[in-house]
């Protein structure tokens, strides 16, 4: 169980943490310690003044076992918090922020946090390591270790989501964060605002040496439909589970919602989203597909403009792999949901398009995707050319 802070910082941070990152001198931790807001520091990068926050103090034990996770797609009420702190069993509670985001088809669960309270939720090495909450504190990100090597980073920065114009972050370390969760991220409270998160939307609690399972039928009963209450202990168990997606005008336009896991790999999406968003529809060359109704005017627009420049041809409507497809990615619960749970992606020409390869997509084809603002596998890190995504919201006349 590991805690790395980057090593290399290639926009300018706080004096003391770059020298510390590039081989320098060790942090003070007096001045680690500070409640100096950064934002008031002349040494903090403009583009984090508004998403700077004061650094916590030094840890103050005891650790708290992270054992029900709580999420709605909406605030909590204050009300449903309080009550929730006196479920009997619960022991410790925070309050937070919890959203997904995309980078390319990984999907990534992430949290805004009070880097000064929350830090006690995560494994000891994470909670006593003043600079991992330092940086976060600052406004950077703090990833687990084995995203490192599979997000899509560029200069240790990486996008909060695949929408053209996405927030980026800095990565300030790589640390374990909450155990048996798929928390894979960590900023501060300061950016749900930025990001589009329901502010509050989660509750990390603790039922220490107790069975959390009578705390969390008492916690279900007093959530509501739009949430869901989740026992850690049980990585993708048969609890409902809750989606709530950011990153952009898409995220926005596509909803959230709660869901179950199939032992095959397979989610069941609330009814009530699914008859909300998702549409059977007639498109051109394609025929019948089912998408979310916020992708299907560009889709049809792409398609349109496909056929009407003669190159219809170049998409094979028996190799169409479909759209909404509520699964896991590679139908492992580990991997997080594919994209295509949201009706937002599609595959084409499958066969000659698989993962890892070039592909044989016809270029004029992905340019008018592109178009009508589809991002493109095939310019992947590990390249997916048959699939396309929505990333941006267009405007169809």
């Amino acid at each position: 169980m590991g805690v790395t802070v980057v090593r290399c910082c290639v926009l300018a941070l706080s004096a003391a943490l770059t020298l510390a990152a590039c081989g320098g001198s060790s942090l003070d931790k007096g001045e680690a310690a500070s409640t100096t807001a950064a934002a008031e520091r002349s040494d903090v990068p403009d583009y984090l003044r508004d998403v700077a926050m004061t650094r916590p103090g030094k840890f103050k034990p005891p650790l708290a076992s992270a054992d029900l996770l709580v999420v709605s797609q909406d605030p909590l009420p204050a009300s449903v918090v309080k009550a929730a702190k006196k479920v009997k069993g619960v022991v410790a509670a925070e309050q937070f922020s919890l959203a997904t985001f995309y980078a390319e088809e990984q999907q990534v669960t992430y949290a805004a946090v009070s880097p000064d309270t929350f830090r006690r939720f995560t494994p000891g090495p994470t909670a006593t390591m003043q600079e991992v909450w330092d940086r976060i504190a600052d406004g950077e990100i703090a990833l687990r270790p084995e995203l490192r090597a599979s997000l899509p980073l560029v200069n240790d920065f990486v996008s909060i989501g695949n929408d053209q114009g996405a927030q980026r972050a800095h990565v300030g370390a790589y640390a374990t964060l909450v155990d048996r969760s798929r928390i894979g991220a960590l900023v501060n409270e300061r950016w749900a605002d930025r990001l589009g998160m329901p502010t509050g939307n989660a509750l990390v609690l603790s039922t220490g040496d107790r069975d959390p399972a009578s705390a969390q039928k008492q916690l279900a009963a007093l959530v509501g439909e739009r949430a869901s209450v989740q026992r850690l202990a049980l990585a993708g168990g048969g609890d409902v589970q809750t989606a709530v997606l950011t990153g952009g005008s898409v995220a926005r336009a596509v909803g959230s919602f709660t869901y179950t896991v199939n032992s095959d790999g397979t989610v069941n999406p609330d009814p009530r989203w699914v008859a909300e968003y998702i549409r059977t529809e007639q498109v051109p060359i394609l025929g019948t597909v089912r998408c979310n109704k916020g992708m299907l005017p560009q889709l049809r627009a792409a398609l349109t403009e496909i056929q009407e420049r003669g190159l219809g041809s170049k998409i094979h409507r028996g190799e169409y792999g479909g759209c909404y497809v509520p699964r896991f990615i590679a139908r492992d619960p580990a991997r997080g949901l594919s994209f295509h749970t949201f009706g937002t992606a599609l595959d084409l020409n499958v066969p000659g398009n698989q993962r890892g390869t070039v592909g044989l997509m016809d270029r004029t084809v992905v340019q008018i995707f592109a178009k009508w603002g589809f991002n493109w596998g095939g310019l992947w890190q590990y390249t997916d050319p048959m699939h396309f995504e929505l990333a941006r919201i267009v405007k169809v006349q």
